[in-house]
């Protein structure tokens, strides 16, 4: 099977010449997510030792992990812990959708040339379903989004659209002037459609202003006279969210082609195949290793920018205080007030064990656990060593941590935030 050290033998090979031939990605922000992709799983990039407490013999390197959008190792350790977080902050009572807002072909041009209206894309796609919503109920509402946006389509071409977990209704004054909760029974996909269309177009008429968009504007407007493509689950989420918000993590941190879709890789063409989305077929596709390169980093986005966005009801300065509101005044046969909702974040350790059954902390050669020996960084050196602290006398392991897994024990000396340890 093709994996990723077969990814890492593209970049490696042919990255730098890909450079040469297309200036626009000479630029650091690619640089840097190629190269941590490139080296996870290097130690020499960082790493943590253990070794036995028992026998001293067993020792393992633990390196540090990238988090680059390009690796499969870190995305899917990613996929798993974002997909917790979601089951733990959707509001209990409250009935959610999965919407789709995509973008025409015609006009994706725009958003290659210039990813800071992704960004825009994000907001604009809010302010259409707040909209929707105060159009379907008649009154001014405002909802809660978890937005979620993909620049890639299934071939790995450019692609923006947008995958938004909607509340299915949201927060209203009523005629006393309270705060009351107003349920969406049914989101008409005619309205969806046209407001879609009109919220879209207007973004591209302020933000790009040419004649060109201009004309390009007036002919979507005679092509879709029904509106723009917009995917609305029907009913609800269903309450697996935990799946729902796995398939969308994926488009967060995995590499717009995935490495198990790639047939072959000869040195100078790339082989992949993908699922049509019009025919519902499998297709392949071969072309040659720049153009490949260039479908999967033409998707990195600028630093800073954030795939993944809260807004309205589920605004991060605000959720607390609305989880709060909510619980007073939504009423008791919610959509999912029987849901309970929890946050699990494995360990490196617990990650190993469920996927090949064998703990790694534990010494090949007497059963003894290992422990937390040394942890070295590039930059600072070694900024943990338990050898040194039994030379001055420290002879007792923090208690706390004996009980607890190995892979999250919290050294009272350590200090210095390390956010590439996944131990």
């Amino acid at each position: 099977m093709f994996g990723r050290e077969k990814l890492k033998e593209i970049f490696r090979r042919h990255w730098e010449v890909f450079k040469t031939k297309y200036s626009r990605y000479r630029a650091k922000v690619y640089e840097e997510v190629v190269q941590k992709m490139l080296g996870c799983g290097d130690p020499k990039n960082g790493y943590a030792l253990y070794v036995c407490e028992r026998c001293g013999k067993d020792r393992k390197k633990v390196p540090f992990s990238c988090k680059s959008s390009f690796c499969l190792s870190c995305g899917k350790v990613y996929t798993d812990q974002w997909a917790g977080r979601i089951e733990g902050i959707l509001f209990r009572g409250v009935a959610y959708r999965h919407t789709v807002l995509t973008v025409p072909d015609e006009v994706r041009i725009y958003f290659y040339r210039d990813m800071r209206l992704l960004a825009k894309l994000m907001r604009v796609g809010v302010e259409c379903l707040d909209d929707v919503l105060s159009t379907v109920l008649r009154r001014r509402v405002k909802g809660g989004y978890i937005v979620v946006l993909q620049t890639n389509g299934r071939s790995g071409s450019h692609n923006p659209h947008l995958h938004i977990i909607m509340t299915s209704g949201g927060i209203s004054g009523n005629k006393e002037g309270e705060d009351c909760w107003v349920n969406l029974k049914y989101l008409p996909y005619e309205i969806l459609h046209k407001k879609w269309q009109h919220h879209l177009l207007e973004l591209l008429k302020e933000q790009v202003g040419t004649r060109e968009i201009r004309g390009k504007i007036d002919e979507l407007y005679r092509k879709y006279p029904n509106g723009l493509v917009a995917n609305v689950q029907r009913g609800e989420v269903p309450k697996r969210i935990k799946e729902l918000a796995k398939y969308l993590a994926k488009y967060v941190v995995s590499p717009p082609i995935s490495v198990s879709r790639i047939i072959n890789y000869d040195g100078e063409r790339v082989k992949y195949w993908y699922k049509d989305h019009r025919s519902g077929k499998r297709k392949i596709e071969e072309i040659d290793v720049y153009k490949f390169i260039g479908r999967m980093v033409q998707h990195i986005l600028p630093k800073g920018m954030q795939r993944i966005r809260y807004y309205g009801l589920h605004g991060t300065a605000v959720y607390e205080k609305i989880r709060k509101k909510l619980m007073t005044i939504l009423p008791t046969n919610g959509g999912q007030d029987k849901e309970t909702f929890t946050v699990t974040e494995m360990s490196y350790r617990k990650r190993v064990i469920k996927t090949n059954g064998q703990d790694p902390f534990i010494c090949t050669r007497c059963g003894g656990e290992l422990i937390l020996w040394r942890i070295w960084h590039p930059k600072y050196g070694v900024i943990y060593d338990e050898e040194e602290r039994l030379k001055t006398g420290y002879n007792e392991r923090d208690k706390r941590g004996r009980d607890q897994d190995v892979g999250d024990i919290r050294h009272p000396v350590l200090q210095l935030s390390m956010p590439g340890l996944r131990v």
